[in-house]
């Protein structure tokens, strides 16, 4: 008798963790960038499914398209960009987040504030939101951060964030949890750039409270 397994499937139709190879095979079979393994107990599936797929995933035929991130800035300001920044009232406080176009400095989201969040809470969120916002609008335009940790971040899908889950910031860690499954399930071709405030000052999106 074959012996059981349970399968991870991090980036496919549906994320999550299947009993069965057929199960599995729904989620990933045509799906570009599938990400998945099977593990013989799901207490493993489990603690696999919870982290980073390249700690189990090394197979490059199988790895996610690689986004185009750049720690380094543009020589000139990309006008036709979006903009994120994030503005936090202590830390761990009152933190909110947005982003705006470039070219003309229009907002076109912004969130919060909530309670009990941090500023690079808010630049991961921020990032996320607008890859989001732009790969639903079928534009690949870039998005400019200003903060590295949370360019980090997004580039290996996850927010490692310190911060400690409270019932007062339960709403900061839904959206941490459903940004991360966002990026698992999601290729995008927008390069994240770094926003070059010495030589340009403050990001579009900055909030002024410095």
């Amino acid at each position: 008798m074959a012996q059981k397994k349970f399968y991870v499937v991090w980036q496919g139709v549906k994320p999550g963790i299947y009993s069965s190879w057929e199960e599995c095979r729904a989620q990933v079979s045509g799906f570009e960038g599938a990400l998945y393994k099977s593990f013989p107990t799901l207490e493993e599936a489990e603690k696999a499914f919870s982290e980073n797929p390249r700690k189990y995933v090394k197979h490059k035929r199988v790895m996610a398209p690689s986004p185009i991130i750049e720690y380094k800035t543009t020589e000139s300001i990309l006008s036709e960009s979006i903009a994120v920044d994030a503005a936090c009232s202590g830390n761990p406080g009152k933190m909110e987040y947005r982003g705006v176009f470039v070219a003309d400095g229009v907002e076109i989201f912004h969130v919060g504030p909530m309670e009990g969040g941090t500023n690079n809470v808010g630049e991961f969120l921020a990032i996320v939101h607008a890859l989001a916002l732009l790969k639903k609008r079928k534009n690949n335009i870039p998005v400019y951060s200003d903060s590295i940790n949370a360019i980090k971040w997004v580039s290996n899908k996850k927010c490692n964030t310190k911060l400690v889950q409270t019932e007062q910031n339960q709403i900061i860690f839904d959206l941490i949890n459903r940004a991360e499954k966002w990026l698992m399930s999601n290729s995008y071709t927008n390069p994240i750039l770094k926003w070059n405030t010495r030589s340009w000052g403050e990001i579009p999106a900055d909030f002024g409270r410095k």
